[in-house]
Parts: C-alpha cells; sequence; structure tokens
C-alpha cells in the first residue's frame, strides 16, 4: 500500500503553474529514488569483462533510475509541452529546459508580479459576493506574488478588505474600530467577524422568507376552504363555518346573502322565483364556461403593451409573453384571420386577436420566418416571445449586456444590444443586421464594384470578360448593403388600407436592386 500511495503522479504542468509543480516533482522524485538523475545527469559506462553480480545489480539500477525519471516527467505535463521536450535524451536536461522555458528570468517575473498587484487593486467586493468567496480571491493572487519571490503580506490583504467593502457592512466595520485596533486585527479574526455577521443577516431573511410564505400559504388555503370573513365582529364560530341561523331557510352553514332560498324575489337572470341573480346557477355555468375558454386562449403577460396611439416599429424581446404577436399586418407573409381570440396585457384589460400568421424578418444569416405570429392591432410594441423562440430550437442568450438569439444550427441571427433596461430590435438599424467580420477578398471586391452581382462577377472572371479581378469565393459572405438591396417585399407606408402612400417616387426608388444594376 505505501508503494503504490507514493507512485501517484503530481500535478500536470500547463505553463502557469510551475512553481508549485516544481516543488512537488521535487519531492515526488526524491521519494521515487530517482532525484540523482535528474540532479547531476551521470552516464552510466558500460560493464567490463566478467562482471561482478554486484556491478551488474548497481549498473541495471543506475540506467534504471534515468529512464524512470524520464518517464515521470514526461508524464507530469500537457500534451502540447511533451511535444517540445519529446526529443530531449536525458532527465536532467528535460528539467533545465523546463526551468529555463516556465520560470523565467528576473525581468519577467517583475512583469508577472505588477500584473497581479494590478488586478489585486481593481479588485472590489459586490453586493452578491460572499465573504469567504472575496476572500479567497484576494488570497489567491497573494499566493501568486509569493511563489514569484516577492513578499506580500496578510496586513495588505487586511487593509484592501476593510476599504472594498459593500456599505451593508459599515455597522461592523464601526464596531470593530470601536473594540480593537484595526491596524494590528489578523486577518483570519477580520473573516470570522464578517463571517458572523453575515451568517446572521442570511437566517433573518430566511425566517422572513418563510414566515412571509407561512402567511400567504394560510391565506390561500382558507380562500380555497371558503372561510375567510373580514368582519371581525362575528366572533370564532364564523371562521370556522359556523354561522347563526339563516333567516329563510334556518340553516347555520352559510350567511343570509348566500342563501339559495329566497321565496320573496325572482332573479332576473333565469326569471324563476326563488333566488336573486348574483347567486343564480345559470350564471355559474356561464362563468366556467369563460374560465375554460380563457385557458384556452392564448396568453401574453406583457407589462408594456397598451393600447397606444404611437406605435413602435421595433421588436421587444420578452421573457414574460407567451406568444409572438405584432400590430403590422404589412409584415405577414400568410395571415390567417379565422384565429380570433383574446389576449391579457399588464392592467388585467383582454384585446381581440384578429389572426396568425407567418412574418418574414431580415436577420443576419438571411431572411427568417418568424410562425405563429399573433396579429393584435391595438397594442402598441411588436413582441418576440422567448419561450416560443426556445419552443422553435432557437438559443436565446443574455450576457455582457447583450441579447444574443442563435438558430437550431447555432449560426447568429439577432444580436441586439439593452437600451434602457430592455432588447429592442430595430430592423433598420444596422447594429443589428450586420455581422461583424473581417475584411476578406471576395467583400473587398464586392465593395469596389459597388455591390454588383456576385454571379455575374463570376462569369466574368470566368470568361476573361474583365481583367485584373483575384479569385473568388463561389458564396459572397453575407453583406448588410446587398441585403438591404435586395428588399423586394419592402413595406409601403399607408396611413389607412387602400390608400396610395405619399411620395410615391420614393417608394419606387425602393424597389431598386443594387445586386443587379446601379441605382
Amino acid at each position: 500500500m505505501e508503494e503504490s500511495s507514493l507512485t501517484v503522479a503530481p500535478s500536470i504542468l500547463d505553463g502557469d503553474n510551475y512553481e508549485t509543480w516544481a516543488v512537488r516533482m521535487t519531492v515526488h522524485l526524491q521519494a521515487l529514488d530517482v532525484w540523482e538523475a535528474v540532479e547531476e545527469n551521470y552516464e552510466v559506462p558500460p560493464l567490463g569483462a566478467n562482471p561482478t553480480v554486484a556491478q551488474m545489480k548497481l549498473h541495471k539500477e543506475r540506467r534504471t533510475r534515468k529512464a524512470k525519471a524520464k518517464a515521470c516527467l514526461f508524464a507530469a505535463v500537457s500534451p502540447s509541452i511533451f511535444i517540445k521536450i519529446m526529443k530531449i535524451d536525458s532527465a536532467a536536461e528535460i528539467w533545465e529546459y523546463l526551468k529555463e522555458e516556465y520560470k523565467g528570468d528576473e525581468r519577467i517575473k517583475n512583469m508577472q508580479v505588477m500584473n497581479l498587484i494590478r488586478e489585486f487593486e481593481m479588485k472590489k467586493m459586490r453586493e452578491s459576493d460572499a465573504v469567504k468567496d472575496y476572500a479567497a480571491q484576494l488570497l489567491s493572487i497573494a499566493d501568486k506574488v509569493r511563489l514569484l519571490g516577492k513578499e506580500f503580506s496578510n496586513e495588505k490583504i487586511v487593509q484592501k478588505i476593510l476599504v472594498t467593502l459593500p456599505e451593508k457592512y459599515e455597522a461592523t466595520i464601526s464596531s470593530l474600530e470601536n473594540s480593537k485596533d484595526l491596524s494590528t486585527i489578523s486577518l483570519t479574526e477580520l473573516l470570522h467577524s464578517l463571517e458572523a455577521v453575515e451568517q446572521r443577516r442570511l437566517m433573518r431573511q430566511k425566517d422572513t422568507a418563510e414566515g412571509a410564505f407561512k402567511q400567504e400559504c394560510r391565506k390561500m388555503q382558507a380562500i380555497k376552504n371558503g372561510k375567510v370573513n373580514n368582519n371581525k365582529s362575528c366572533g370564532n364560530n364564523q371562521k370556522n363555518g359556523v354561522f347563526p341561523p339563516c333567516p329563510h331557510c334556518k340553516k347555520t352553514n352559510h350567511s343570509p346573502q348566500k342563501c339559495w332560498w329566497r321565496p320573496d324575489v325572482k332573479c332576473n337572470k333565469c326569471g324563476k322565483q326563488g333566488h336573486v341573480e348574483r347567486i343564480c346557477k345559470n350564471q355559474q355555468k356561464e362563468e366556467t364556461s369563460a374560465a375554460v375558454d380563457y385557458c384556452q386562449e392564448e396568453q401574453l403577460f406583457a407589462a408594456t403593451c397598451f393600447a397606444n396611439k404611437s406605435t413602435s416599429k421595433s421588436w421587444l424581446v420578452d421573457s414574460g409573453c407567451t406568444n409572438h404577436m405584432t400590430n403590422n399586418q404589412d409584415l405577414f407573409r400568410e395571415l390567417d384571420r379565422t384565429t380570433i381570440s383574446k389576449v391579457r396585457i399588464g392592467n388585467g384589460e383582454y384585446i381581440p386577436v384578429k389572426g396568425k400568421g407567418t412574418v418574414a424578418i431580415e436577420s443576419q444569416t438571411g431572411l427568417k420566418l418568424i410562425y405563429d405570429v399573433l396579429f393584435v392591432p391595438d397594442i402598441d410594441q411588436n413582441l418576440l416571445s422567448v419561450g416560443q423562440l426556445v419552443e422553435k430550437e432557437f438559443k436565446v442568450y443574455f450576457e455582457d449586456r447583450n441579447c444574443i438569439i442563435k438558430d437550431a444550427e447555432g449560426k447568429e441571427v439577432f444580436n441586439i444590444k439593452m437600451k434602457g433596461k430592455s432588447f429592442a430590435l430595430n430592423l433598420l438599424e444596422d447594429e443589428h443586421t450586420a455581422i461583424l467580420q473581417q475584411d476578406s477578398t471576395t467583400m473587398f471586391w464586392d465593395r469596389r464594384v459597388e455591390h454588383f452581382h456576385h454571379d455575374d462577377v463570376l462569369y466574368m472572371k470566368k470568361n476573361q470578360i474583365a481583367e485584373g479581378l483575384p479569385d473568388l469565393e463561389k458564396d459572397l459572405p453575407i453583406c448588410a448593403t446587398c441585403q438591404y438591396g435586395s428588399k423586394l417585399n419592402f413595406p409601403f407606408q399607408r396611413k389607412y388600407p387602400g390608400e396610395q402612400p405619399k411620395n410615391c417616387n420614393w417608394c419606387i426608388l425602393m424597389l431598386v436592386d443594387l445586386k443587379r444594376c446601379h441605382p
């Protein structure tokens, strides 16, 4: 068991952890009794004539040590580093090569120390960070500086923590200042004090959340059982579902206002004698039917989509709505007007849905068809549902204040920047429809010939009609100018259906294909 435990290899050298790797590797080779082969780099002479058994044994041991030391070094480096050292003969030469390559000279060490100190100075604790995690980040940087041979005291870490703590720890810092000298407080003592405050705060928040949750559960259970009564003068009997005798039917399981038997009145709903309209069974059936229909309708919970006179041409990426929605009929390639329902908006009102269809949107990878889009004329904002995009195998990422939408093949469709704490896709802005690419020869010549049709350019190259054309790619990369020039279905701006558009000359010019001819 002891022999097998000593054969466990140390961590792998990846180029960034040489200082710790060298210490562990030295001890590992010493434990295997092969460090002599690395340190001395001795040569094993051949055996002479008629060697003794002891000489043969010593000769074999020395050769085995050299081979074993080399094998240990090969096994303790990454594949990329192994390629660099695999042709070096001895273990001692491998050790020296790794030392010169990754330990570096004094100038390189100083540069590394400066970078680490700069990183240490830029660290700042956020409101959501835990004290333990933040301290671990600072200690990791300090340990890296110490491994490079530079001093880094714990006093600097203590000062850094005290200066960068969030505002919620101000009371704790004031208490420590009054009770102790902060210039002499140890790092361990400071961390224990801050962690204790953090744990007490988390326990209070947890108890508050649990109490609020239990209270809400009691309210919901009381509402479900029909035992809620806001009249405090009714006593404990009414809280338990026991009421005074009803003057109409003499029963004690309901209040007089909810009594079914009222022989002195006539229902305005069904016209029958004996009950009022509020508790009519026919009305309750209609409400139940309406509730079932409501559950079957498409629901959209968009807090910003109210009926408004002003409309927006942008598409808002919304994770709260359950379906795509637009108010522009001209955007539909296909529209089924038989799909009629209602949607609920943020203020609780219902607005009508006039149809469902397919909308075509220009994207970075070409024309994209968005299916199952609701046509709702009364809203002021077009909506793209995150849930429906994911359901259609699109991928939606929110990172670095950007919303990135990719198709099922992983190609980027839209890259939307956050504006005003929302992600609005405006198809008229180049930043959403152009892919940032490095210039290629094909793209350069596409701009040089003023976006002339690419197939015709290839035809001229093939038939030697034009001189000086280089070898171009068969497929032209995505070009925003060519995309806008090919918009044959660009919608005219009409105020009313059937009205002639204003400035017709301008509208006709929008139909000119810039890929075919120069305007």
